[in-house]
């Protein structure tokens, strides 16, 4: 593929709910543009952007996919990317390296969860977009009744400039209503001019009025025109049609069925019309790495090298890929460059254009245009490529953070050894991945986006790096706490002739307030216990807190005093002092009444107004305490609550079916308090079943 300027090239994601069409749509724009000879399908695996075997298992998209091709002396970059909200942060990503969107909505389901989202997507960037009603073949498939779910819930600038001529099986053609006439489709995706049905006639007209309604009114001297009387010309409404996209304030809807090719062609010359190339998208704001000081970037191929990397893929054959879009500058093959965000050089070699898992090698990637590289050593998503001399930082992506969390485990040793590498490099590609070391409960954790995409991440773990990782329920860091004051000796003695153990102790605990930790006082009056000997007593009763005493979880907030004990001159020792203060600790203890404390969450809930009430009243079966709902003025509620942690593992999954996918939560750590005894019984009875396996 040439190299094109950045005034021809245009970047465009593909967004929408999961199963409305866009990997099929990518398929048929990328047949019609002669860039693949025949056209894949979802169903047979068969598709240029869903290679990845475990895509074409489940048959949908789980990450973004690059998908170029020319149309009209343009090359369109075209992103595949995910419906599936597991998978958002390969959408945030998109969202942030394009210039313009196409979202689909479905003909037969209309307005979706995923459609609201990509759109507050695009709304945040102020992305211009056009949208595509899709699968206008199906039963059940409505153009005017999407259409209007579309201005309903996104306003009265989404217009449509196509009418559908038939549906379903019937569905031939469209009305183009700046033109008025009627397009006919016929092979590879193309149309020809025909009839426009006589039953059309007065549709036509009524569509057609409002879009020439909404094209002036992003003008003066169109509106003046219009309110005049005059007709505007077709030049007119497509030039202001085009600054009214650009501008946000006109989103125009596109009719298709992706499977049969039949619109895809009208589509691209809609993207090369009236979606921005780099150079329209406008000159990006850079921060120069020394100086902290703001740039401003045209996208020209002459200036400062400025790339954004926005994908990286763990490949256990060819290394890591990184993509990247290049905001100013050429970034040429065999070079030297400089990773701003690391402050360290890397070496590139060859370039690459990939169109799903195909390559071709590039002579360079100018402003504006995207592109691939094997083999950087240091360079991770988000980071910025630049120019030793001109060191700049672009703004980095911004991922939505891991709401759904699961602990894993090596099925068997060889698999221990490659968990840790193959989890990295996993962080690596996906940055809505993240993995840590649960200290209290041993595990390790993966947070992610959802169910599926933890179960997703461990089978590409396995298929590309060999480790056979398991996934097991997220174990709550329990402590444990003492009822009441109590005193106890610890004695432990072993005389048997020769050298032998000696160390007495006694011991008084007090609870403390919650999250006061753990204190040891010494009280010893008379030299009863050297002073050499005390510190050991104080490291046993430490490490008898850490294995507990119900449960096997830490005891928290005591006081322990070393008031009385005794020692030998010749068999004491710090291992027998160690020994008797963990003694001691236990009895007293057992005496004092220990009750296990959970940890509690304050919770963040926000959905749509109507689902304020199911949510208020799940919290409350999940022993949450609701202290506050704050109307947020568009249409969603924040419901505020403290819940305990036990009742959220699977939260991100409730909540998600609760609402359609349309609640959103966060959590953090509040406080510990004691759990209800129903409560308290069946967590010790797992604890007690948990070490009886293990042992």
């Amino acid at each position: 593929m040439k190299v094109y300027s950045p005034e021809a090239i245009r970047n465009v994601g593909l967004l929408s709910h999961m199963g409305n069409g866009k990997t099929s749509l990518a398929e048929a724009l990328l047949f019609t543009a002669g860039a693949i000879s025949r056209m894949g399908r979802v169903d047979e695996g068969t598709t240029t952007s869903d290679y990845d075997p475990d895509e074409q298992r489940r048959g949908m998209s789980a990450s973004l996919t690059l998908l170029p091709l020319e149309w009209q002396n343009v090359k369109v970059n075209v992103v595949d990317t995910p419906g599936y909200a597991d998978f958002v942060g390969e959408v945030a990503a998109t969202v942030r390296i394009v210039d313009g969107a196409v979202i689909l909505a479905s003909a037969v389901d209309g307005v979706e969860v995923g459609t609201e989202q990509a759109w507050d997507l695009c709304q945040r960037r102020q992305l211009p977009r056009i949208m595509v009603v899709n699968r206008l073949d199906r039963e059940n498939a409505s153009f005017e009744r999407t259409v209007g779910e579309l201005r309903e819930r996104f306003g009265t600038g989404v217009v449509p400039v196509q009418l559908p001529i038939g549906s379903r099986d019937d569905y031939r053609g469209v009305v183009d209503l700046i033109t008025r006439t009627a397009l006919i489709f016929g092979d590879n995706g193309r149309a020809l001019e025909g009839e426009i049905p006589a039953d059309l006639a007065d549709e036509v007209e009524r569509l057609g009025e409002q879009l020439v309604e909404a094209v002036a009114e992003t003008d003066d001297e169109l509106v003046n025109k219009y309110l005049g009387g005059e007709a505007l010309t077709q030049e007119e409404i497509k030039q202001g049609l085009r600054q009214g996209v650009l501008s946000g304030k006109i989103v125009p809807v596109f009719a298709a069925a992706a499977t049969l090719n039949k619109g895809t062609a009208l589509i691209l010359n809609a993207i090369v019309e009236y979606l921005p190339s780099p150079v329209a998208a406008g000159a990006v704001t850079a921060t120069h790495a020394q100086t902290k000081q703001a740039e401003t970037l045209p996208p020209s191929p002459d200036g400062p090298l400025a790339a954004l990397v926005f994908k990286t893929l763990a490949d256990p054959f060819i290394g890591r890929l990184t993509f990247f879009r290049v905001y100013s500058g050429t970034l040429q093959p065999d070079s030297h460059i400089w990773n701003a965000t690391k402050e360290r050089e890397e070496r590139i070699g060859s370039i690459m254009t990939l169109r799903g898992k195909s390559q071709e090698n590039a002579t360079g990637v100018p402003a504006g245009d995207i592109g691939a590289v094997a083999k950087l050593v240091l360079t991770t998503t988000g980071d910025t490529l630049c120019q030793r001399e001109h060191p700049l930082l672009l703004p980095p992506i911004e991922f939505p953070a891991p709401v759904y969390s699961a602990a894993l485990e090596a099925r068997a040793r060889t698999d221990q050894d490659k968990m840790g590498p193959a989890l990295q490099r996993m962080q690596e590609e996906d940055p809505t991945i993240k993995v840590h070391r649960e200290a209290e409960t041993g595990q390790t954790v993966i947070a992610g986006m959802g169910d599926s995409h933890v179960e997703i991440t461990v089978e590409r773990i396995k298929r590309k790096f060999g480790a056979d990782l398991k996934i097991e329920p997220l174990r709550v860091p329990y402590r444990e706490t003492l009822r009441a004051p109590a005193k106890a000796d610890g004695r432990f003695v072993r005389q048997t002739g020769g050298h032998g153990q000696y160390g007495v102790c006694s011991v008084e605990l007090e609870p403390l307030p919650r999250g006061s930790g753990y204190q040891f006082a010494d009280r010893i009056v008379g030299g009863v216990v050297s002073h050499s000997f005390r510190p050991a007593v104080d490291k046993g009763i430490q490490e008898a807190m850490a294995e507990g005493v119900i449960a096997g979880y830490p005891i928290v907030d005591v006081r322990a005093i070393l008031y009385d004990g005794k020692e030998h001159a010749v068999d004491s020792s710090e291992m027998a002092f160690k020994i008797a203060g963990s003694m001691a600790f236990k009895a007293a203890a057992e005496r004092a009444g220990v009750v296990l404390l959970e940890p509690v969450m304050r919770v963040e809930v926000r959905v749509p107004e109507q689902y304020t009430g199911d949510i208020m009243g799940d919290l409350s079966t999940k022993r949450g305490r609701v202290h506050g709902m704050n109307p947020e003025g568009d249409g969603t509620t924040t419901i505020e609550a403290e819940v305990p942690m036990a009742e959220m593992v699977r939260y991100a999954t409730d909540l998600r079916s609760m609402t359609q996918g349309r609640g959103q939560f966060k959590m953090s750590f509040d406080h510990y308090e004691e759990v209800p005894g129903n409560v308290a019984q069946r967590v010790i009875e797992e604890a007690k079943t948990r070490k009886a396996s293990v042992t």
